[in-house]
């Protein structure tokens, strides 16, 4: 190794990232990024930390939308990844392994109902692709709904289920087929299926669009509308997937089953890619007799299995569906003071066990408190279609201590907020 850097060299080294990132990958990410107060370069990671490559902590509340739900860097998950790679490699996806059998029987048994059969993939924009291409072909039916303000991913098939059209207008035609009604609406769902509908798909909270959770009463009415009209029903459980909403799949908290489900993000432990189509026996008449309808290089690699498997461990063994329930709660109590304290600025929580949305007055305010978050020690960032709704994902292992500083470093900003000026529109 080299010699440790002083403070000045490790900025110099910040610096100069920050220019070749701009010139060479994203100049406008790292503008947008400067006016976050998050030009931050990763050295660090642990837990529900990060440092910045100067030596700045931060509690991490971004989270890759959820994608670090056993923490940054869990030691049990990197040391079975550690020992996997003195045996495995990527595997090849068209062969059979015991990595790839052991987690998808694992998924068979801990996701709800009959769902039982796996198709691997990489993202969980690949994982939606072929929850629709399976809709579309088990069915014969061509028709997606899903609902405006979705996030379902930017490749083919997903973009075009996606609920804003900002996404889509460079793209334009779409695959057709394609439309959105409002969420939470079980009627205007009703009108929308047709004939030729093959499928529902949801997420059981909307992640981009704003944290906005589907209440009971639409997730049942959703299957029973789905069964009365014999179309297929999807859940995107890609963000709320393991323990993310306090139980280990957010459909669990109404007792519905779908059809189809889609798993990603924190099923490869923040350390590996990979992503999962979960689906029941029926549905795999489709598989049976086109099965090489989906292929994916690198899905559910031999090593992406493993650690999924290490992810599924920790979480069951370490009981962190519960833990992240009890989080919530105490984050909800810190919530409640500064609706309170701050209602010029802050109006409303959205909540599934750690899966946080606050509302602000106004989309002005998303911006800056992601920025302020920041001078306080806490990575935070506005949701995409919504600015005025600040997403709080944070690592599910995250501490009550944790919390709390997280709390008071909302406090503090709004209060420094309220100083420049408040409410005023920028």
């Amino acid at each position: 190794m080299g010699k440790k850097m002083s403070k000045d060299e490790l900025e110099a080294l910040k610096q100069q990232t920050l220019s070749d990132f701009a010139k060479y990958v994203n100049p406008q990410k790292t503008r947008v990024l400067k006016n976050a107060g998050l030009s931050i370069i990763e050295g660090k990671r642990e837990g529900a930390s990060v440092w910045d490559i100067t030596g700045e902590k931060y509690i991490d509340c971004i989270t890759s939308a959820g994608s670090f739900n056993v923490g940054r860097r869990n030691p049990e998950v990197v040391d079975v990844l550690r020992k996997a790679l003195d045996e495995y490699d990527l595997g090849v996806f068209l062969l059979c392994s015991k990595p790839k059998a052991d987690l998808a029987k694992k998924l068979s048994e801990i996701t709800p109902g009959d769902l039982q059969y796996t198709m691997y993939g990489s993202g969980g924009g690949e994982a939606n692709d072929f929850a629709i291409k399976l809709a579309r072909g088990f069915t014969l039916k061509t028709e997606i709904v899903s609902t405006v303000k979705a996030y379902h991913g930017h490749t083919g098939f997903s973009l075009a289920a996606i609920g804003r059209d900002e996404y889509k207008k460079p793209f334009f035609p779409m695959v057709p087929g394609f439309s959105q009604v409002e969420y939470n609406d079980i009627k205007a769902m009703e009108e929308a299926i047709t004939e030729d509908t093959a499928a529902v798909m949801i997420e059981p909270v909307q992640g981009e669009g704003g944290i906005y959770p589907a209440t009971d009463e639409y997730m049942k009415g959703l299957r029973k509308l789905c069964d009365d009209t014999e179309t297929l029903l999807i859940f995107d459980e890609i963000q709320t997937g393991f323990g993310r909403t306090g139980k280990m799949f957010c459909c669990e908290h109404s007792g519905v089953v779908p059809d189809i489900m889609t798993v990603a993000k924190s099923m490869g432990g923040a350390l590996y890619p990979i992503s999962a189509t979960i689906y029941k026996e029926e549905l795999n008449d489709f598989v049976m007799t086109h099965a090489f309808t989906h292929l994916s290089t690198f899905g559910g690699s031999d090593l992406g299995c493993i650690v999924g498997l290490a992810v599924i461990d920790f979480l069951i063994k370490n009981k962190i569906p519960e833990h992240a329930a009890k989080m919530g709660d105490r984050f909800q109590k810190g919530f409640d003071e500064l609706l309170k304290k701050y209602p010029e600025l802050f109006i409303e929580v959205r909540r599934k066990g750690l899966m946080m949305g606050l509302q602000y007055t106004n989309d002005s305010i998303g911006p800056r408190m992601s920025y302020q978050l920041a001078q306080n020690g806490v990575m935070a960032i506005y949701t995409g279609n919504e600015p005025s709704v600040m997403r709080l994902m944070p690592t599910l292992t995250i501490q009550p201590d944790e919390v709390d500083f997280v709390v008071e470093a909302l406090d503090k900003s709004m209060a420094e907020i309220m100083k420049q000026g408040g409410i005023e529109e920028y």
